[in-house]
Order: C-alpha cells, then structure tokens, then sequence
C-alpha cells in the first residue's frame, strides 16, 4: 500500500513539474506579443537650471518694484506739495453760498505754507501785523513777494469779514493766486550776489 502510495505522488510531482516548466517557457513569449510603446520624452539638461535663474530674475524685479514702491509712498511730503494738495481739495467749496468758507480755507492754506516754508509766525497774526513784519523781515524770498501775498491775504480778508461775494471765477483766480505764490517761493532761494549778477540793470 505504501508503495502504490509513493508512486502515486511521484506521479502528481512529475505532473507539477512538467506545468512549471510549461509555464516558465510560456511567460516570455507572452511578454514578447505586448504592444510597442512610444519613445520617452527627456528634457534637456540646460532646461531645469534655465527655470531656475528665469525665476530667480522675476522675484528680484518684483521685489525691486515693491521696494521702490514703498520708499515712494513713504516719503514725506515737502510744506508746497501739501499746500498745493491742499489748495486743489478746497475746490469743493467753490460756490457763492460758500464764498466765506473758500476764501477761510485759502488763506488757512496760504498762512500755513508760510509758517512751514519760511519759519515765520502767521497763522496767529492779523493781515496787517503780518504784512508790517514781512517788511522788517531779512527772508529776500518772501519779501519779494509781499505786493502778490499782500493782495491774496486783503481779498480774503474782504470776503471773510465784509461779506464780499465772490463768483465761481473769482474764486479760481484767487486760487490760481495763492498756486502761483507756493510754486514761485517753492524754489530754493537763491544768493543775492547771484541774482545781481544775472540782472545787472535791476540791480542798479
């Protein structure tokens, strides 16, 4: 019994040994039937470095943008820009109705840049008691253009304490005035020998 028993497995381990031969020889030959595939595509070797440094160059322009920016925007601003800035927000009181109101505004304006540009009080003084010191002022600059301050500061004295009307127009011209005057005095001051000897006729 054992004996027909032993020759029966050496049959079964025959049998599984001839499959596994059959399967091994097979396999290749159906990796062999599979379907070509295309080529595969490999970047150049310059391509990854190239990214590198394009994107490197974007965020140092960017940054230099934003820097640029920002010490922009974060300069002060000088007393005839914000003069200036000022005069251009009070055309919003450009009315009749509201004659009183612009010209206050203008000669605040007017009076402030003084104070700021040529370190003289004016905002606490009356026309007069500013205009009587301007004379005995040693500041050329501002002395040159005592007739031009001195007519701005009487037109808005008129319409503040005598009701005076003013058109649309007139107030313009007086704004225009007062633009004139910061432009003209915004400039730095310049020695008086130097102006003389550009103009020796007036200087005479």
């Amino acid at each position: 019994m054992s004996r027909r028993f032993a020759s029966v497995r050496a049959s079964a381990a025959a049998v599984l040994n001839v499959w596994a031969v059959g399967a091994a020889l097979a396999a290749p030959a159906e990796e062999d039937i599979r379907d070509i595939r295309g080529p595969k595509y490999l970047l150049p070797d310059w391509v990854l470095p190239a990214a590198i440094v394009g994107a490197l160059l974007v965020a140092a322009v960017l940054y230099g943008i934003w820097r640029w920016r920002r010490r922009r925007s974060a300069a002060p601003l000088r007393p005839f820009e914000i003069a200036l800035q000022r005069l251009e927000d009070i055309r919003s009181l450009m009315r009749p109705a509201q004659a009183r109101e612009f010209s206050t505004a203008a000669s605040d304006v007017v009076r402030w840049y003084v104070e700021q540009r040529f370190d003289v009080t004016a905002t606490r003084r009356t026309t007069e008691e500013f205009l009587r010191d301007l004379l005995q002022s040693s500041n050329a600059s501002l002395a040159r253009h005592q007739g031009l301050l001195g007519d701005f500061l009487y037109q808005c004295d008129f319409v503040k304490f005598a009701a005076l009307s003013l058109t649309v127009q007139n107030m313009e011209t007086l704004r225009q005035s007062a633009r004139a005057f910061v432009l003209e005095t915004s400039r730095p001051e310049e020695p008086i020998e130097e102006e003389a000897r550009r103009d020796p006729v007036s200087a005479t």
